[in-house]
């Protein structure tokens, strides 16, 4: 058992342990990348926070919507790209730039036109497109015909794109043949880099601010005389429906000649610094390290807060003089510590007592370390009454003269207070035990002292030593034995867990299945259900399932029936709906058509509500009615007085159907079927696994699919379990088949992964 000192020392180490692995893991974060969408959209929200318009030197001539109705369907004849040189040259542009692929042979003629404009020109720079890979040693795929080549300049349009399109980052040159090619951006610009190398670009400059004319108007003359004197020409592509569409941040998708654009502007205002995210993660790191060391809470939260607002507000500034950092491993590093200490504080809030400040069952409860020791708990019977005598103060004092007896021969004991008068403590071992509660026990004869006030204390012990259960109930266990011993005259008792273990469970079921609803011991199984006609999993019945803790997997019937029996399904039901809901609509999200089927209980057919609140869970979780099937069993309906008629009738109309479950177990009569307004008979597996033995219910399954289809009801056979059974089925004309044969009960993760496989065989 840890004494107090070695717990102290442990929490001094927890700061530097966390600090540690947050450090770790912001690395990771940002040597991965992995906080890039998020980073993207924050730079996003930083561009917009500083716009600027374009500096006028570049000129875009835009193969746009307008200029194909008027010239023709792209590509266009060579003849056409041969006018537009002749009249840009005319017009005084200092140089013309293509974003067209020229790397291919059209008719002789055209080409010819084209090469002749070009040299006149000798101001026109065509692009190159290299493979996508490495920034170094790469091959051109698509280089300007030969004939064309020796009269201009050339220059790359390669890029590198993220999930979204997105180009974040233009190369400076490639390297090709051994040579330096400039990127669009970098000729542009007038900048020289080495391949390899590649620059930031600015999106915050605005692209509708850049200068541009529509292809058609250049080539019929109708743009003024002077529009292009002394300027760089771009001519490329804009229509969408030519493609070459990337997504530019916070702007949306355009053409892929306005990231050269906008990079090459970026590259006119200066060559821009990419601190990348070491400098903010180490900004990051050392404010949550500063943080860590202050004791009061709000100066820790104050230096988180001014760290996070730096790692956000900085880059604003930073980014306007073209330098640029990537803060999201920084805010990795704050959020993770920032959000640990809140955690580590919130738990601990509820771990002391508020009199004495001992530690409280709350922190028993959290004390993992010490979980496998024997637990001993003593319990001071009249506490409650002698407390409420005694002012605050006097109650302490009373507290501090219980501890200390408690705390004779073992002084380093970590002590922890309830309410109404229990201690507790773990103990290091099983041995001696009981002379040591004698001895305890002794020292409580002598009254207690306030002042000139003696006070007789009446204490009994209990200890449980049971490892692996829960500390929630081993305390209720000792507490348990301590109330025995004090009713048997004992000074302490041992708990005995095989005495009290099925009364207890008896008498708590039904509040531990509350509780077991609201933890996550009660979960669903779904079994699936196959389409006899497509042979492919169309739905799943929802079942419910519980796996105590100590228990293991309690039966449905015990706790069903339990439940039933004292008017509690209700909150089970519900918790079955809404999970059974949201998986539904999960799956068909996913493009899985699937509908999930749920047992109503026939106490919520007399509850006016039950069809909103069914219905409000199908808003919330974003499935169609129609996917949702409510089974119920005859005489489950058939007990009603009309009020219960009245429910099914507005689930119907919701759009929800009805299953009549268990069929032919009931009082199966016409009148019932014509009654309910059920849109499916679910046949009792009764029947279904007797029909390759019996004829009799052979022909009693068979004309109950024929009388359910000639009434419009689907048919579902359940307790399916082997191969023959569901090939006379199919025979039969049954719709739906449910049994293990099909699939046993499982979790909604594993359906999933089954439904994708079988999809995937399929499609092979």
């Amino acid at each position: 058992m840890q004494s107090k000192r070695s717990r102290k020392k442990t929490a001094s180490g927890t700061p530097f342990r966390l600090l540690l692995w947050t450090a770790l893991a912001g690395l990771i974060f940002g040597i991965t990348g992995f906080g890039a969408p998020l980073e993207d959209a924050l730079r996003v929200g930083r561009n917009s926070l500083h716009p600027h318009a374009a500096s006028g030197d570049i000129v875009l001539v835009a193969v746009d919507d307008r200029s194909l109705l008027e010239v023709g369907n792209w590509p266009w004849p060579r003849q056409q790209h041969a006018k537009m040189v002749g009249r840009l040259t005319e017009m005084g542009a200092r140089r013309i730039f293509y974003h067209a692929n020229f790397s291919f042979k059209t008719d002789p003629a055209n080409d010819n036109q084209f090469e002749a404009a070009i040299a006149r020109s000798g101001k026109v720079t065509l692009p190159a497109q290299f493979l996508v890979g490495s920034l170094k040693g790469e091959e051109s795929a698509l280089r300007p015909l030969p004939q064309f080549r020796k009269h201009v300049d050339v220059a790359t349009v390669s890029l590198y794109y993220n999930y979204q399109t997105a180009v974040w980052a233009v190369p400076f040159a490639w390297m090709v043949d051994g040579k330096s090619v400039p990127s669009f951006s970098s000729k542009l610009a007038g900048v020289t880099g080495k391949p390899g190398q590649s620059f930031r670009v600015d999106y915050s400059l605005d692209p509708k601010t850049i200068p541009t004319y529509a292809a058609a108007d250049v080539l019929s003359g109708r743009v003024p005389a002077g529009k292009f004197a002394g300027k760089d020409i771009v001519i490329g592509t804009t229509s969408g429906d030519l493609g070459d569409q990337y997504y530019i941040p916070g702007r949306g998708r355009m053409g892929g000649v306005y990231v050269h654009l906008i990079g090459a502007e970026t590259l006119k205002s200066g060559i821009p610094a990419d601190l990348g995210w070491i400098f903010p993660f180490l900004l990051g790191l050392a404010g949550v390290a500063l943080g860590s060391l202050r004791r009061r809470v709000a100066q820790q939260n104050a230096i988180f807060a001014t760290a996070t607002l730096a790692l956000l507000v900085v880059p604003y500034f930073l980014e306007a003089q073209h330098v640029f950092v990537d803060i999201m491993p920084g805010l990795f590093v704050v959020a993770c510590v920032a959000a640990s200490m809140w955690w580590k504080r919130f738990r601990l809030s509820g771990m002391v007592n508020a009199v004495s400040g001992l530690p409280n069952l709350n922190a028993l409860r959290a004390d993992r370390a010490a979980r496998d020791h024997p637990l001993i708990v003593t319990r001071v019977h009249n506490y409650a009454e002698i407390a409420s005598t005694l002012p605050p103060e006097d109650e302490r004092r009373f507290v501090e003269q219980i501890v200390n007896r408690l705390s004779v021969g073992a002084s380093a004991r970590t002590l922890y207070q309830g309410d109404e008068g229990i201690f507790a403590w773990f103990a290091d071992s099983d041995a001696s035990m009981g002379d040591h509660l004698e001895a305890l026990h002794s020292l409580f004869r002598n009254p207690a002292k306030l002042g000139r006030v003696a006070i007789d204390l009446s204490v009994s012990f209990g200890v449980e030593f049971v490892p692996g259960r829960s500390l929630a109930n081993r305390i209720g266990s000792a507490l348990v034995a301590a109330d025995e011993a004090a009713a048997e005259g004992l000074k302490w008792k041992r708990y005995d867990p095989e005495k009290l273990k099925d009364v207890s469970w008896k008498l708590s079921l039904l509040s531990q299945l509350d509780d077991a609803i609201e933890s996550g011991e009660v979960w669903v199984a779904y079994q699936p259900k196959l389409d006899l006609n497509s042979q492919e999993i169309c739905g799943a019945e929802a079942l419910a399932r519980w796996t105590h803790p100590e228990k293991g997997p309690i039966s449905p019937s015990e706790f069903i029936a339990a439940a039933e029996q004292h008017d509690r399904i209700e909150k089970l039901t519900y918790f079955i709906l809404d999970q059974a809901i949201a998986a539904a609509a999960t799956a068909n999200g996913r493009g899985i058509p699937f509908a999930v089927a749920v047992n109503l209980s026939a106490r919520l057919l007399v509850n006016r509500h039950f069809p909103e609140r069914v219905a409000d869970l199908l808003h919330q979780h974003g499935l169609a009615a129609n996917r949702l099937t409510l089974e119920l069993t005859e005489t489950a309906a058939l007990a009603g007085t009309g009020a219960d008629l009245a429910v099914l009738v507005r689930l119907r109309d919701l759009g929800v159907k009805i299953s009549i479950d268990d069929y032919g177990t009931g009082l199966s009569t016409l009148d019932y079927l014509k009654k309910i307004p059920a849109s499916e008979i679910k046949i009792d597996q009764s029947f279904v696994k007797a029909i390759r033995d019996n004829r009799s219910d052979w022909l009693m399954v068979q004309s109950t699919i024929a009388l359910a289809h000639s009434l419009g009801q689907t048919v579902v056979a359940e307790g399916v379990e082997d191969r023959l059974t569901l090939d006379a089925l199919a025979t039969m004309k049954c719709d739906v088949a449910q049994g293990f044969v099909i699939g046993r009960p499982t979790s909604f993760r594993s359906l999933m992964k089954r439904i994708l496989s079988d999809k995937k065989r399929a499609v092979a």
